[in-house]
């Protein structure tokens, strides 16, 4: 009897929660339907488009409006092409009220079937709304927003015009917005003249305007034509006849179309900028876009063209692998190059400003300035062999370097960065202490959350490719700080200055004997005099490059970054899997590095050489990479290693004499240690 009245009870609360639940969505959806019907209709023609301008005042965008004088009438557009976009797009079209509820349960059903959340389910109307108001970014917030404005659009505005709508904002890659446009574009023709064949293809094109494209990808795009007109076929749109002669038409396109170039440079930059702008004015990102702005940016439009260059050319189209890059200005923190992903179109998530990864051995520079305040200098030599650390909370760390090499001998600093020993560099941050480290990274600007373990010094945290350039942009000008930016300036439709940039934030934050010290030691990876147990990180790019740079590379299992500087360009280079799975593919490890020196290459083209500036106090000698000791004519390679006055090496290298000479030396191994490679015995 008990256990009925429980039982009764407990499905007494269930449907009590559930009526609860179900009476806040109700009230929910009612208050979102009264508060749409009193914001009224939203225009449907935007106020006025923002314009972007590079660095030297070029016009390179225009964004907030994706109408074009190529507007057409739902009358003047063929009916096979209407028809094809509804097939593929939206099906439900003319039976809903904005959303597609039966589409959307299936895509939830088919993402947590997959494990995945590629399916959409956007109907035309949620598309249209995004395309006049908002962003194309993947939030909670602008989620929200597009269900308002869709919402408002079915309420105030007929089907025909919120289809005539989307048909002529929609892009099609290329920079033609619209399917008029994109009819001249591919075919040199009206949209009235459109055939099936010529429909279906368009029709494929808005879901990946770079993978659907017939002049980027004809197989792709064909597969994709001949699925809507199966579709179309299946739907009764068309009958088999129809199907047949338009699967087999040859399609014919337009031979002189070419990409607008124009248009379209830096979609990630436009992005970031427009976020800056946002900001800086605090209004909405969507406010910028449609406000009739004009916005100032850093952007240098070779740089931008030229990195965009370099990862279409690098990257395999066949494999989904990502990447983004960072070009800073060190001296004034502007940034003349965004490359946020491969392309803006599928994916608008910026990674270069957005996105937190790993960095990997990238980070170690900002350890060795903690090093060098510290007492350490190029010739610090330290025991690389395998080594366990024992912990203050009883636990032991064992890193390890890449592939199980090591020396199994002492090395110098200067050895040690440019083949990235990862013993030696865990052995330093054990010397200085993990906090220091953390609070070093606070001085070049991170402001990401960085825990104080052994493990921070090979790039454990998660960091931005900004918050890393910026870092780097300290070291190329000699420790000043920066101010990463892409807005200098902001004009308003009324023609008012509303914003320019400050220039007063560049105050000496390091110290630039030991910033020109470190950028020296960094440009080891490239220089195989320092070839020690295994050869320099940059020996695969080296014959790339055309005058001296200072970088470090750095890799994790999913992470392969390339960052380096000349002392008037900083580049940052990532490339992994959004997914964070291993890079496995040998090729795919080498992209950073590769787009990196094909990039400083080309930007630096036909430009004079010139060096980092030599800050009073500091002595340049010949040392023997291998001992870290004077160089003498026996020694087999000797490097140029910069010391503050006092800090040189006093004594000459022994180990690389004549014969006759080494009577008395004692074997290099046997040597007495230096006192901070004692002071690690502590540790292992």
């Amino acid at each position: 009897m008990r256990s009925k009245q429980k039982h009764s009870a407990v499905r007494k609360r269930f449907f009590k929660i559930t009526g609860i639940l179900v009476g806040i969505c109700l009230s929910f959806v009612i208050f979102v339907y009264i508060a749409s019907y009193l914001l009224g209709p939203p225009p449907i023609s935007m106020n006025q488009q923002t314009t972007l301008y590079t660095k030297s005042g070029e016009p390179f965008a225009k964004v907030g409006e994706h109408q074009t004088e190529d507007w057409i009438s739902l009358e003047n557009i063929a009916d096979e092409a209407i028809q094809a976009t509804l097939a593929v797009e939206d099906r439900n079209f003319y039976n809903h009220h904005g959303f597609d509820v039966k589409r959307i349960l299936g895509a939830i059903v088919e993402n947590i079937k997959t494990l995945s959340l590629k399916e959409g389910a956007s109907t035309l109307t949620q598309q249209y709304a995004r395309n006049l108001y908002l962003s194309h970014e993947k939030t909670w917030g602008r989620k929200i927003k597009e269900a308002f404005y869709t919402i408002r659009l079915e309420m105030f505005y007929s089907k025909s015009e919120l289809l005539e709508g989307y048909l002529n904002t929609i892009y099609y890659g290329h920079g033609a917005y619209g399917i008029e446009a994109a009819s001249k574009q591919f075919f040199q023709k009206s949209a009235s003249e459109l055939s099936l064949a010529e429909s279906a293809m368009l029709a494929g094109i808005p879901k990946g305007p770079t993978y659907y494209s017939p002049l980027n990808d004809p197989t792709k795009a064909e597969q994709r034509q001949q699925h809507i007109l199966k579709i179309m076929e299946n739907q009764a749109m068309i009958s088999s006849r129809a199907y047949e002669e338009a699967k087999n038409e040859a399609l014919q396109y337009h031979n002189e179309a070419k990409r607008n170039n124009k248009e379209q440079i830096g979609p990630y930059f436009q992005h970031a900028a427009i976020k800056e702008a946002a900001a800086v004015l605090e209004l909405d990102a969507e406010e910028v876009r449609g406000g009739g702005y004009q916005i100032y940016t850093t952007m240098q439009e070779k740089a931008q063209t030229d990195l965009e260059e370099q990862f279409q050319q690098t990257m395999s189209k066949q494999s989904d692998i990502q990447g983004s890059g960072l070009v800073m200005n060190p001296k004034t923190g502007g940034i003349i190059a965004i490359v946020g992903g491969r392309s803006y179109v599928d994916s608008p998530f910026n990674r270069a400003t957005q996105a937190k990864r790993m960095p990997g051995s990238t980070f170690k520079p900002f350890l060795y300035y903690a090093a060098l305040e510290r007492g350490y200098n190029a010739s610090t030599m330290l025991m690389s062999q395998p080594t366990t650390f024992k912990l203050e909370n009883g636990n032991v760390y064992k890193p390890s370097n890449f592939n199980g090499y090591y020396a199994n001998k002492p090395i110098s600093l200067a050895q040690a960065l440019a083949l990235s020993d990862n013993i030696y560099a865990v052995k330093t941050n054990m010397f200085i202490g993990p906090e220091t480290l953390v609070n070093t990274a606070k001085q070049f600007g991170f402001t990401s959350d960085l825990s104080a373990v052994p493990s921070l010094a090979l790039g454990s945290e998660v960091v931005s490719m900004k918050e890393m350039v910026r870092g780097y942009s300290m070291l190329a000008n000699g420790g000043k700080n920066v101010d990463g930016h892409t807005v200098s300036k902001i004009v308003n439709r009324y023609g008012d200055t509303v914003y320019t940039k400050s220039n007063d934030s560049n105050e000496q934050v390091l110290d630039p004997k030991k910033t020109f010290i470190l950028s020296q030691l960094m440009t080891g990876m490239f220089d195989r005099e320092l070839n020690g147990y295994m050869q320099v990180t940059g020996s695969t790019i080296i014959d790339q490059l055309d005058r001296k740079y200072a970088g470090k590379s750095g890799s994790t299992d999913s992470d392969s970054w390339m960052i380096g500087f000349s002392p008037s360009v900083v580049a940052g280079i990532w490339v992994g899997y959004d997914d964070n799975r291993t890079i496995e593919v040998v090729e795919e490890m080498a992209y950073a590095k590769d787009i990196w020196a094909n990039f400083m290459t080309s930007i630096h083209q036909n430009k004079p050489i010139k060096s980092l500036t030599i800050p009073s106090g500091i002595v340049g000698i010949p040392v023997d990479p291998a001992t870290g000791k004077r160089a003498t004519p026996y020694c087999s390679a000797s490097k140029v290693m910069f010391f503050e006055k006092g800090s040189e090496p006093t004594t000459y290298c022994n180990a690389h004499l004549p014969e006759d000479d080494k009577t008395d030396k004692a074997p290099l191994e046997k040597q007495e240690k230096s006192f901070i490679e004692r002071l690690f015995d502590l540790f292992e």
